[in-house]
């Protein structure tokens, strides 16, 4: 039992989750959550030391799971998610609820153990035990998260049934594992393998897909405020990883990674909801690291310069992103909300969370000496180059995507997110400080912010754990100038627009994108088949009425004391029906 258990990393921070259901001590339950992703981290540790002894299957109902294989891909994932856990249990240790910390530590530990898992059936368990105990985190938003809850829970659970319905159909002529190979062997299964589609959509609904991402906007700003900053770590994180296991070279993913790093833009200039931003901002860093799985084709010159992009970049992604909203939650515990359009000048009483948010929000735009400066610019120089040795513009078009979408990121979280929760107009709002252990929090990620570019041994320490040897340089004179000329260019577009009352105006309503289809259309829908239930349900009664009456007044015309049965019968009728039997008795007896 005890080798079970650490055998995969992720269950003993699962086991941690269900012990905290019924521990009833805070202090004891604060423990578990934060020395359970330190435990679990000790254990990638060991594990990969020796990667026979990190290969481990469990045999059950003539089927061999595979519920542990460390390679270099899953390691930093491993690494990645056990770091946010322990950030995340800094944050909310003033919190004192029982579900939220239960509800964290599974849900983080299935999405540990998800990474760590070799067959599809396993990986299902996981997929589907995280979308089951990260809604809880949702629902403890308030009066306004119950709905968003439930669609959350519906599309994972379609995301779930996706993949379960597409593992069997691949595992008919392919068996169930889906981590063969050593680095250099990823995205063996493609989508013209048998149930590589329905596989490649499960993922697609998990990480965010155009047209499939909008449960992230509706379910995140609407869970608790530690509930976001935790779910903002894993689920889009888990699917990403699954692309790259599975997908990576597929060309698809190029154009659809570009189309994810653009569209949340438009939407996250014009959004009133800070949180909701923050939530497109997520979409649109999610569709870099899709980009780079797309472009890392490992038969392909660049394809190893693009996946150790992806797996950095996951690394600074988590950390920056969770700074961020971090940072907003602080605000909102304080002021009660998150509207752009209700903060303003709180820099006067939050000094300290002002400076981390400027960090996240400088490490998310690339700022060099920050992280994303590193991370993402190994996946624009493995486009980039793509692009040269390819033939056509396609790649080129999606390079200028890629550049649009690192400029609007500085807009809309670089400059958006901090200038109008503390500069701005002046709310008149003075609040107390971030309580101490959220400032923690937040000082830990921003130091690791700056670490992760820091050019002497920084970005060195996080090129040791990616998949392939790295040897890139992120400092040289053109990628800054490039780079400083895009950010630039973002803050003079700012200035203008907001000097000239050309930037949109900070409204007090919810935006819609591709969810108003099947909001207006679904409503329609409903609205339709309830008057045609009522009309169905109208008309039935009138029928069963009636048909009740009839059967009464036919029963009443046979029964009561003036019916047929009562009625006196003539002794001729009698002899005749007594003859009539003897006569059919006779027929009988005479043909047996």
């Amino acid at each position: 039992m005890i080798d079970l258990l650490t055998s995969n990393p992720g269950f003993i921070i699962i086991l941690a989750g269900f012990l905290c259901a019924f521990i009833p001590v805070s202090e004891i339950r604060k423990f578990l959550v934060g020395a359970a992703p330190i435990a679990a981290a000790f254990l990638i540790y060991t594990a990969f030391k020796d990667p026979d002894a990190a290969y481990t299957t469990v045999k059950a109902g003539g089927q061999d799971f595979i519920v542990n294989r460390i390679d270099r891909l899953s390691m930093i994932w491993g690494y990645v998610f056990c770091l946010a856990g322990v950030l995340n249990a800094i944050y909310g240790l003033h919190e004192k609820c029982k579900i939220t910390d239960s509800s964290a530590l599974i849900y983080m530990g299935a999405a540990v153990a998800g990474v760590f898992v070799g067959d599809f059936l396993t990986l299902f368990i996981f997929w589907e035990m995280a979308a089951i105990s990260s809604v809880m985190l949702v629902w403890k938003g308030g009066e306004n998260s119950f709905p968003a809850g439930v669609r959350y829970l519906a599309i994972h659970v379609l995301s779930g049934v996706l993949l379960l319905a597409g593992a069997i159909i691949y595992a008919r002529s392919n068996g169930m594992d889906f981590t063969m190979g050593e680095p250099g062997e990823y995205g063996f299964l493609g989508l013209d393998k048998p149930g590589g589609l329905l596989l490649f959509l499960a993922m697609g609904i998990k990480c965010g897909f155009p047209f499939l991402h909008n449960w992230i906007q509706d379910a995140y700003p609407k869970a608790s405020i530690t509930g976001t900053v935790i779910l903002s770590a894993f689920t889009t994180k888990l699917a990403l990883y699954a692309l790259a296991r599975c997908y990576a070279g597929e060309d698809i993913l190029i154009y659809i990674g570009a189309v994810m790093t653009c569209f949340p833009v438009f939407f996250a200039v014009i959004e009133n909801d800070l949180r909701r931003v923050l939530s497109y901002s997520l979409n649109n860093q999610l569709g870099f690291m899709v980009c780079g799985i797309g472009l890392a084709d490992m038969s392909g010159k660049f394809g190893e310069l693009a996946m150790n992009g992806v797996a950095a970049h996951l690394a600074a992604d988590v950390i920056f992103k969770g700074l961020l909203f971090m940072s907003m939650g602080a605000v909102m515990l304080r002021t009660g909300t998150a509207k752009a359009s209700e903060l303003g000048g709180l820099f006067r009483s939050m000094p300290y969370t002002t400076i981390f948010c400027l960090i996240g929000a400088g490490s998310i735009a690339a700022f060099p000496l920050l992280s994303a400066f590193v991370t993402k610019s190994m996946i624009l120089t493995a486009a980039l180059d793509t692009a040269l040795y390819a033939e056509g513009y396609s790649l080129w078009v999606v390079y200028a995507m890629l550049l649009f979408a690192s400029a609007g990121v500085m807009e809309h979280s670089g400059i958006k997110v901090p200038f109008f929760t503390f500069f701005a107009h002046d709310s008149g709002k003075r609040v107390q400080e971030a309580p101490w252990n959220m400032l923690v929090a937040m000082g830990l990620a921003s130091v690791l912010c700056v670490f992760f570019a820091f050019p002497w041994g920084g970005y060195q320490f996080l090129y040791s754990l990616l998949p392939f040897e790295s040897t890139y340089e992120p400092y040289t004179g053109n990628h800054v100038v490039t780079q400083m000329q895009l950010l630039f260019a973002a803050m003079l577009a700012f200035a203008l627009l907001k000097k000239y009352g050309m930037y949109p105006d900070e409204r007090r309503a919810e935006i819609l994108d591709f969810d108003w289809t099947y909001r207006r259309f679904g409503k329609g829908i409903a609205k339709w088949i309830d008057a045609m239930w009522a009309r169905l349900s109208a008309n039935v009664g009138v029928l069963r009425k009636n048909a009740i009456e009839r059967s009464g007044r036919r029963l009443y015309q046979m029964f009561s004391p003036a019916g047929t049965f009562s009625e006196s019968t003539p002794s001729g009728i009698a002899a005749v029906l007594t003859g009539g039997m003897l006569v059919l008795l006779f027929i009988v007896i005479y043909l047996s």
